[in-house]
């Protein structure tokens, strides 16, 4: 599954989808609103682009890496400290790979997938620098 979405993720449903014939390791991501004087954060998404390169992304993983299966799954849309933001569920038939493959993932992603974080902090709100095209103010779309 390669999904940009509003709603949480059934984690437990996708590490047992990920044990296909073969699998030896399944390395799981989950990023989530970290507690460091953040009240909430609002992620926004060039959807029709972010879902192209997310895809492109699994893909490379899976040739790179030797993966069998990759999910990821990145929400948009308010939310509070705790609650997933980036799922990224990799497997393959020994856990190098899979480390290697999901560790590829997230850099790539962090690299410039068009995805931005808006910080509601108790100083004020920020966007995230270097999360999107201008570095600073509502991203462009």
């Amino acid at each position: 599954m390669i999904a940009i979405q509003h709603e949480d993720v059934d984690i437990n449903r996708l590490v047992h989808e990920a044990k296909c014939p073969g699998t030896g390791a399944v390395v799981l991501f989950d990023g989530v609103v970290r507690d460091d004087d953040i009240r909430e954060m609002e992620l926004e998404a060039y959807e029709e682009v972010a879902l192209r390169e997310l895809e492109k992304i699994a893909e490379d993983a899976k040739k790179l890496h030797n993966l069998f299966h990759v999910d990821i799954v990145h929400r948009i849309g308010r939310l509070s400290v705790g609650e997933n933001i980036l799922i990224i569920v990799a497997s393959a038939g020994h856990r190098p790979e899979a480390y290697a493959g999901s560790r590829y993932i997230i850099e790539e992603i962090k690299k410039g997938v068009p995805i931005w974080k808006k910080e509601f902090r108790k100083d004020g709100d920020r966007w995230v620098p270097g999360e999107h095209p201008h570095g600073s103010g509502k991203p462009s779309r």
